[in-house]
């Protein structure tokens, strides 16, 4: 058993100097050598083509930057994914949070839009009356729930406030979103 040990522990101690020994160059080689693999994973982001460049090229700038983090050198690509992943979502989250447009015309302008209120559209008045009144048709264990759930309550704080499971009040969300989905349809 001690001796299963002793190769453990020099096998670690192995890979821990290889992995020292991985230098900028090799690690940049590596990389690069990734470049197709990134760019079909951030094609099927859909993303269109320029922008999955874009996304590639920022994958390679934070994994160089964070070259001294990585530790297996095995795991390159699936390190880089994750790197690229969570760009993707950061720049998404981003993006939905300002709600910014890039113009596509030459002068590419960028364009903020603000939230637009309720009285700018007649169509989107008419559609918020009517899901308020399909709202108010629910009976009260669903509407009351649903109402909390959309101001933004937590599900355990509505169940508290009920006394119910926190099961039975995903549910009644559950089923109150079906029977609106469904009174706005007909």
């Amino acid at each position: 058993m001690r001796c299963v040990s002793i190769q453990i522990f020099n096998l670690l101690i192995l890979f821990l100097i290889n992995i020292i020994n991985m230098k900028a160059t090799e690690f940049t080689k590596q990389l690069l050598e990734l470049e197709q693999s990134l760019m079909k994973y951030a094609s099927r982001l859909k993303l269109g083509r320029a922008d999955a460049r874009d996304l590639v090229q920022e994958t390679f700038l934070k994994a160089l930057l964070s070259r001294e983090k990585f530790v297996d050198t095995g795991y390159l690509k699936a390190w880089t994914i994750t790197i690229m992943r969570n760009t993707f979502i950061n720049n998404y989250r981003h993006n939905v949070l300002h709600n910014t447009h890039c113009d596509r015309t030459e002068e590419s302008f960028f364009i903020n839009q603000t939230i637009c209120s309720t009285s700018d559209n007649p169509d989107s008045v008419y559609s918020v009356m009517e899901i308020t009144s399909n709202i108010e048709q629910l009976k009260d264990k669903f509407r009351l729930p649903f109402k909390m759930y959309v101001e933004g309550y937590r599900y355990r704080e509505i169940a508290d406030m009920f006394n119910l499971n926190i099961g039975t009040v995903k549910s009644r969300i559950f089923l109150a979103r079906k029977v609106l989905m469904n009174q706005l349809k007909a």
